[in-house]
């Protein structure tokens, strides 16, 4: 049963189109993914769906009830993003509607958090229309994914993984139809080059053609006509050449080879070394004295509920904690949501290449995989969107003289499209990594060790996430048995001094040492 129709449906922003769609229709039980490039007009359809605004053609025709959980949430409260988020979701679920619009409802949740959506959406009775750049959240609840692009709908069955694979598949197809074009292409510019050189030879008298044939049948006649046929011949060949529908060619990724600094003295070795690092506020312990080491091409996701001190770890990694040692030979680049780093008066290319010692083919190629395409990149930064001054910033990060990405909540405001392109361009570096995100799938594709802050505990496991997520510590040795452990070690040692030279203090030492293991055992 369809509870929501739209017919024809325009809208406008000044006088550019914005959106041109025929016809759709949500259903009541429909788990719908929105996906599109930041600017497409996901949270303007989501908006003229729920009634918040007017299309400026067509019709929509609801039978039920809707409710719309916003983006942009209020933020004047001393309650954390996850909290006030939290807060809109349950507001919104308690109202029990028909439909529900969600757009990007994961904002500043934690993984915990994001799991527990996921349970309330997977139970909810009535259709969802979401819009997310959480490729695992689409994957856990969708069942269709509605493209918008260039103002219309694409419709998809299936999670996004099941659109993702379409998407390749339609890549490839795009590929091999591109070939065929070239392919033809090719063929009728060779036929058309023969024919047009037949034609200039058709002048000449040829060598076969005797005086008294030519003086009979008259040699220029014969040849003007033969000419004449293969000029329309060749015209007809033009003329399938202009017809010829053309394919464009699929963008392929340039490889990037880029040098760092020191690469050669830190690839695989210790670079940052924490001994009993310990993490205090005011009124709580954030963590408990932890020790681990970070080795030089390690790319490292940190995890944790929010407030749990993972970028209280990051600051006291870039501050150089004293119980934290960093090679010298590292260099350290720190991304945050701050932007403050771009000269909104200064093109893209100004702001990468200031703080760069790439060459500028480089540099293109990095802003091409970021989808900043040839005079793109003259674009002043004050005329680009939120998303697209992130990536900016962290194009100029990652060209910039480091050989250490430190990267907090990177795929923030970012459309799929370009956590996708973050992703790829992470996985070519050859530097170290530490990212701080909630993001399941972009852990996944990155990480390759994980480490997590819980429980007032630093854990680092090697592996991935889902190696991670799989992960069982083993059985820790409890104080009792560790104290026992130590007296008996150095009741061993006493005792080898007591046989090669005894003496009185040795012996006290000896005695203590037995009184305190017969205290512990008495406690068993």
């Amino acid at each position: 049963m369809n509870v929501l129709e739209m017919k024809n449906l325009k809208y406008y922003i000044k006088d550019q189109l914005l959106l041109d769609i025929e016809n759709l229709a949500i259903q009541h039980d429909d788990r719908i993914g929105l996906v599109g490039r930041n600017g497409t007009g996901k949270t303007t359809l989501l908006e003229i769906l729920a009634g918040l605004r007017e299309p400026d053609e067509g019709s929509i025709v609801t039978e039920a009830a809707t409710e719309l959980l916003p983006q942009l949430k209020q933020t004047e409260t001393t309650k954390s993003g996850g909290e006030v988020t939290q807060e809109y979701i349950n507001k919104s679920l308690a109202k029990k509607t028909g439909i529900l619009f969600a757009d990007e409802p994961t904002t500043n949740l934690d993984t915990e958090h994001i799991e527990k959506l996921e349970k309330q959406l997977s139970r909810w009775r009535g259709a969802i229309i979401m819009v997310s750049h959480d490729r695992a959240f689409l994957d856990s609840l969708c069942t269709a994914i509605w493209e918008l692009d260039g103002g219309h709908i694409h419709m998809y069955k299936g999670n996004y993984s099941v659109y993702n694979a379409q998407k390749e598949l339609e890549i490839r197809q795009q590929e091999n139809a591109y070939e065929n074009y070239q392919q033809k292409k090719r063929q009728l510019e060779n036929a058309l080059e023969q024919k047009e050189q037949k034609a200039q030879r058709a002048t000449k008298k040829p060598k076969s053609v005797s005086k008294s044939e030519a003086s009979i049948t008259g040699a220029k006649p014969y040849f003007a006509k033969k000419q004449k046929k293969l000029h329309k011949t060749a015209k007809a060949i033009e003329t399938r050449l202009e017809k010829l529908e053309a394919v464009e060619k699929v963008k392929e990724h340039t490889p990037i080879k880029m040098g760092l600094p020191n690469q050669e003295k830190i690839a695989g070795r210790i670079v940052i070394r924490a001994e009993d690092a310990k993490a205090d506020l005011a009124d709580r312990t954030l963590w408990r004295p932890a020790s681990f080491h970070i080795k030089g091409g390690d790319k490292i996701a940190i995890l944790g509920r929010n407030g749990v001190g993972k970028t209280t770890l990051i600051k006291k990694i870039i501050a150089g904690d004293q119980n934290i040692s960093i090679s010298p030979a590292l260099k350290i680049g720190y991304f945050s949501q701050n932007l403050d780093v771009l000269e909104t008066d200064q093109t893209i290319m100004q702001n990468v290449s200031v703080t760069s010692e790439q060459d500028e083919t480089l540099i293109r190629t990095v802003l091409a995989r970021l989808h900043f395409y040839q005079d793109d990149v003259y674009k002043k930064v004050n005329v680009l969107s939120g998303g697209e001054r992130v990536k900016v910033a962290f194009a100029k990060l990652f060209v910039s003289d480091v050989n250490l990405l430190i990267l907090d909540e990177p795929t923030n405001f970012l459309d799929i499209e370009a956590v996708e392109a973050l992703e790829n361009l992470l996985k070519d570096y050859e530097g170290t990594i530490l990212v701080v995100t909630h993001d399941r799938r972009f852990i996944q594709s990155i990480a390759n060790r994980i480490l997590s802050i819980e429980n007032e505990e630093i854990t680092l496991v090697d592996g991935s996430y889902e190696a991670f997520t799989n992960y069982k510590p083993e059985k820790e040795v409890n104080s009792q048995e560790q104290d026992l452990l130590l007296i008996e070690t150095k009741i061993t040692e006493i005792l080898s001094k007591l046989s090669m030279e005894p003496t009185d203090r040795l012996e006290q030492e000896f005695q203590a040492l037995l009184a305190e293991k017969r205290a512990i055992t008495s406690k068993e």
